[in-house]
């Protein structure tokens, strides 16, 4: 069984940095997808960024682009979003999801919930202008 142990999160400053950490248990598939979503308060939950690992793309959301990034440490089966230049507008529960079965690509694909079937537990992050 599969499972995504996150943690991170917390209040900082508009222009400060945070980072979200994601354990994945149990994981042994050849292709995948993994990344990270958000529910800011009375809005649907989006894609901010996910990682193929067919063939290494990622996406990022334009909100979040030059200022996210995600990255792996395959050693720890995990992954991470780096999050720089904090808006109050990336306020938000922050989740880690994972399709266990994705071949496809995030070239030119957003990323979605569809077939993310484990997620971690949320991650508040606050921040404050």
């Amino acid at each position: 069984e599969v499972q995504l142990q996150a943690s991170g999160g917390g209040s900082v400053q508009a222009g400060g940095s945070l980072r979200l950490s994601c354990a994945a248990y149990g994981f042994a598939f050849d292709d995948y997808a993994i990344g990270w979503f958000r529910q800011a308060p009375g809005k649907e939950r989006e894609g901010v960024s996910c990682f193929s690992s067919r063939d290494g793309s990622i996406y990022y959301a334009d909100s979040v682009k030059g200022r996210f990034t995600l990255f792996r440490d395959n050693s720890r089966n995990a992954v991470y979003l780096q999050m720089n230049s904090l808006k109050p507008e990336d306020t938000a529960v922050y989740y880690c999801a994972t399709d266990p079965y994705f071949s496809g690509t995030y070239n030119g694909r957003s990323c979605t919930d569809f077939g993310m079937d484990v997620w971690g537990k949320g991650l508040l992050v606050t921040v404050s202008s």
